[in-house]
């Protein structure tokens, strides 16, 4: 080195370390990177192999829950087209007692030696027999003799005069009623009592 050349001072010096520093930082960091491969083509199709995984699983699960319900669906149609059809199943099974007995009456009616006790009594058996059938599956018979008139139970088909009993009470039933579980699905159909009118003054 020449003599009369100025050295170089640590300043510079020092400068010319840090840059070579951050250069070869610089170089690291692009080598980390690099070597990561986050934005290579290879790192792209992996992410892309995975979303289109996750979707295919994704419409799996969905192709499956839409199926299921569809068969829920189906099965409770099922379950409603047969509840349609066989819901007096039961009913009908208890009413088959009743119609044999009147089929037995029936036939023994039909005898020349047929005794008329006998065939009343088999119909009050009967009676009875229906009456624990239609109770046993919730129908219930309206039957108010004697009672106030309701309009909600009881339809008047006419109004009679009567001085022994209070007005507006049932003094005859036409026609039973029934109710269905306390709902009504014929109304009684009764005549019912009045105040007996004024006698008119024939001296007026």
């Amino acid at each position: 080195m020449d003599k009369d050349q100025p050295a170089e001072s640590s300043e510079e010096i020092d400068k010319v370390e840090d840059v070579s520093e951050e250069k070869a930082a610089e170089t690291v960091v692009e080598g980390e990177v690099v070597s990561n491969g986050e934005d290579s083509p290879e790192a792209l199709t992996k992410l892309l192999e995975d979303a289109r995984s996750k979707a295919d699983d994704h419409w799996d699960q969905l192709m499956r829950t839409r199926a299921e319900m569809d068969n829920l669906r189906k099965r409770q149609e099922r379950d409603l087209e047969n509840a349609h059809k066989f819901a007096l199943d039961k009913f009908s099974q208890d009413l088959l007692q009743v119609w044999d007995s009147l089929e037995l009456g029936h036939q023994a009616a039909q005898e020349e030696s047929a005794d008329v006790e006998k065939l009343r009594e088999g119909t009050e058996l009967t009676l009875r027999l229906l009456s624990s059938v239609m109770e046993k599956n919730g129908v219930e018979q309206v039957d108010p003799t004697g009672e106030t008139f309701n309009p909600e139970f009881h339809q008047a088909m006419s109004m009679q005069e009567r001085d022994d009993v209070e007005p507006n009470t049932v003094v005859a039933v036409v026609q039973k009623g029934y109710r269905l579980n306390g709902r009504l699905i014929r109304p009684a159909m009764v005549m019912v009592s009045k105040a007996p009118s004024a006698p008119v003054d024939e001296q007026a």
